[in-house]
């Protein structure tokens, strides 16, 4: 699929199918910082995080799949929601850790293919004894019985985890973002239009940012990374 950059203006692009393709996309996504948190999500012209089926990937596309794997070979650990992880059934990224947030610790009936306790942990309040399969580690973070974006990151930054990226779904998302956490969003934007169940950024107050780059495919999908201005100081 052939993709093309409209901001920055260069006009360059590339078919992300190849090699040489995949390597142009690598260079506009990757980050030097050691540390960063981004979110990365797909959504439709109307806003909705899902599909008919109720499921991200009905409105993805090759060329999204492919800045899915660059965006999780630069970062250290994928942050997740239990609810997507049984809505949509996660396989453990490649490159990447992962990361279940969950308040009550329950991820029965969960499908995590390819777990393994050092590379996929669920990440809990103090005082929740959580229930969980084989090959999943366990992370405490902050004194319960709540769990703040600021406290997730802290305990994954204890793990060495430092170059984050949230995949959501629409309500971790939202919270990552409105707490101030976020460095950048990467948006996937599909050129479809329906209802939406579930909006893709749940928030209550606008959030200033600035659009980093552009980039359109030949099937009308837009992949936009923007810089979030107004981001708050970690705790």
């Amino acid at each position: 699929m052939r993709v093309t950059e409209m901001l920055p203006e260069t006009g360059e692009s590339a078919d992300s199918a190849t090699d040489a393709g995949r390597a142009w996309l690598t260079a506009r996504y990757h980050r030097e910082s050691d540390a960063y948190v981004r979110v990365n999500m797909v959504s439709t012209l109307t806003g909705s995080a899902s599909g008919g089926d109720g499921t991200s990937d009905s409105i993805s596309s090759p060329t999204d799949r492919t800045v899915l794997g660059i965006i999780r070979r630069d970062a250290d650990v994928v942050v997740v929601g239990a609810e997507s992880v049984r809505a949509e059934g996660y396989v453990v990224p490649r490159t990447a850790a992962l990361a279940v947030v969950s308040r009550s610790g329950r991820l029965e009936g969960h499908r995590l293919d390819g777990a393994d306790a050092d590379r996929v942990v669920i990440v809990v309040p103090a005082g929740v004894a959580p229930a969980v399969p084989a090959g999943v580690g366990v992370v405490t973070a902050g004194a319960g019985p709540d769990l703040s974006p600021a406290e997730v990151l802290a305990a994954l930054a204890e793990r060495g985890w430092t170059r984050v990226v949230c995949e959501g779904g629409p309500s971790l998302a939202g919270q990552f973002v409105a707490a101030g956490v976020v460095d950048e969003l990467c948006l996937t934007v599909a050129p479809r239009v329906g209802p939406v169940t579930h909006p893709v950024l749940p928030l209550t107050d606008e959030q200033p940012t600035t659009v980093t780059g552009a980039l359109m495919d030949a099937a009308g999908f837009s992949y936009l990374r923007l810089r979030v201005d107004a981001r708050a100081t970690r705790r």
